[in-house]
């Protein structure tokens, strides 16, 4: 297995839509090592999803997993790890929620970003079988903003406010503080 170079925002492959896997690609060993190799380096950047066009290649694949000790986003919820190969989303709640979200392609900064809250994925599974998923909360954020990376989109291309797009240091001093603040403060009216 190899880490591999996640490519940044101004390459041009991130803002392409991502070609479909053909079922001889999915059957082909260097598919096999492809993915091994994305889930290495998710896990060397301390990432909880990779999307293939992040890699510069530029097909229909996501891996997800949010380990227990993220720390990048401590409070996610831990998950399984996903292999989304071709999916199709459905929206299953429009009402939306806000989460600051960063990504290993625009590093350094995060961004508030609201998605809707509910989807279920129709996608390939690595076996070729087709497969359905259901996702809320912080997950399907963390769906959407992987699955964006097939169509080419960023997260910064769903931000509203663009005063809500900020660096690492200055969230994790302004920001983060102030939530923290917020959540005791809840605590204390409960």
């Amino acid at each position: 297995m190899a880490v591999l170079k996640v490519i940044r925002m101004g390459n041009p492959i991130l803002r392409e839509k991502a070609e479909a896997v053909s079922m001889e690609e999915l059957k082909s060993p260097a598919f096999k090592t492809l993915i091994d190799d994305m889930f290495e380096s998710m896990e060397a950047h301390q990432g909880i999803g990779l999307a293939a066009p992040q890699i510069g290649v530029s097909k229909q694949l996501a891996i997800i997993g949010i380990p227990e000790d993220n720390p990048r986003y401590p409070d996610a919820p831990e998950t399984e790890q996903y292999i989304i190969i071709n999916p199709k989303i459905k929206v299953l709640d429009t009402k939306l929620q806000g989460f600051w979200e960063g990504c290993l392609s625009v590093p350094g900064l995060r961004g508030y970003v609201e998605r809707s809250r509910k989807l279920q994925i129709d996608f390939t599974t690595l076996e070729g079988k087709s497969e359905r998923l259901v996702v809320e909360g912080f997950v399907a954020t963390v769906f959407q903003h992987e699955l964006d990376h097939l169509e080419g989109k960023l997260y910064i291309d769903r931000i509203k406010d663009t005063r809500k797009l900020v660096f690492n240091e200055e969230y994790d001093v302004f920001i983060a503080r102030d939530e923290d603040d917020d959540e005791e403060d809840d605590k204390k009216i409960v």
